[in-house]
């Protein structure tokens, strides 16, 4: 089944979005090794925290139908090695917004990662991060 939204109920939702991730303060970005769980609303189990990166004040824009993070700031000190799976977004407050796939750049992924093999104590960036209505 697919759908097809109005401009204005993507517009509507995008400003939504916007507004909670900025709820606190900029949001954050935690990316895991493992299963996606199966909401933001659902405890982290098994999966292993890799690195924590920090969305801009704003944490994006709308435009023609995309809604388009803007710069998310690198971990630069890995806190775990191993290969990225899924990301959490939390909003200022540190509640948890949004669970999304990831993959390297060009990968498919909602997030995309430039490598999903990650190092302790290495950096952490994150390439491109958009969602489409």
């Amino acid at each position: 089944m697919q759908i097809t939204p109005s401009a204005t109920l993507c517009s509507d939702f995008a400003t939504a979005l916007n507004t909670r991730l900025n709820n606190g303060g900029a949001a954050t970005v935690k990316i895991y090794t493992g299963t996606k769980p199966a909401d933001p609303g659902t405890a982290i189990t098994s999966q292993v925290l890799l690195g924590t990166c920090t969305c801009s004040a704003t944490a994006g824009t709308f435009s023609g139908r995309r809604f388009t993070f803007n710069a998310i700031t690198q971990d630069s000190d890995a806190d775990n090695g191993g290969t990225a799976t899924w990301a959490r977004f939390l909003d200022g407050a540190g509640t948890g917004v949004l669970d999304v796939d990831v993959s390297t750049t060009g990968g498919g992924g909602f997030m995309q990662m430039n490598n999903t093999t990650i190092t302790a104590g290495g950096p952490i960036s994150i390439t491109s991060c958009y969602v489409d209505f």
